[in-house]
């Protein structure tokens, strides 16, 4: 039987800060990508191409590519198997990112919270309540504790099923 292997990749740019990018990995994690202690552990040298980093106006040039980020402004050249010359992004890989990140102190929007509160008032454990919405304790305490994002079908499980109650979403 054939293992299968999670590599992350992120899904979404959330956020750019100064030197603090936060992005959104394929886990559900919200995680932050500190660039100015990145670069800082680097101990880059102006030669170097990551060098044009600590210009925050050239950092902010980071897009979304390949799931992974990736700055226009840096090109990187490459020779191709046929011995041609050519020039690429520079892009740092998601599974560099993602061991580089730390955990985001961007709450999940406090869907969280909401559940945390409605769960205690209930008199639920996280256990019991998991047991409801057939998921595991454990995806309801990383989501309580805003460590992953969660997809609508399962957030209405876990209202309706597990809570008993009735979930009502609004756009404004």
């Amino acid at each position: 039987m054939r293992k299968t292997v999670k590599i992350p990749r992120i899904l979404k740019i959330d956020k750019i800060d100064g030197f603090k990018i936060y992005v959104i990995f394929n886990n559900g994690e919200t995680r932050l990508l500190d660039f100015d202690k990145i670069l800082n552990d680097w101990n880059l040298k102006d030669s170097d191409m990551e060098y044009k980093l600590y210009d925050l106006s050239e950092i902010r040039k980071v897009r979304l590519r390949n799931q992974t980020l990736s700055w226009d402004n840096l090109p990187t050249k490459l020779i191709d198997d046929k011995g041609q010359e050519m020039e690429f992004p520079y892009e740092i890989g998601p599974d560099v990112l993602y061991r580089l990140s730390q955990d985001s102190d961007i709450p999940n929007q406090g869907y969280g919270d909401i559940v945390r509160k409605a769960r205690i008032k209930a008199g639920l454990t996280q256990d019991e309540l998991a047991r409801r919405a057939g998921t595991t304790r454990f995806y309801i305490s990383r989501f309580e504790n805003n460590k992953s994002d969660i997809e609508l079908s399962t957030f209405k499980r876990i209202i309706e099923s597990g809570l008993g109650k009735r979930l009502n979403l609004e756009i404004k």
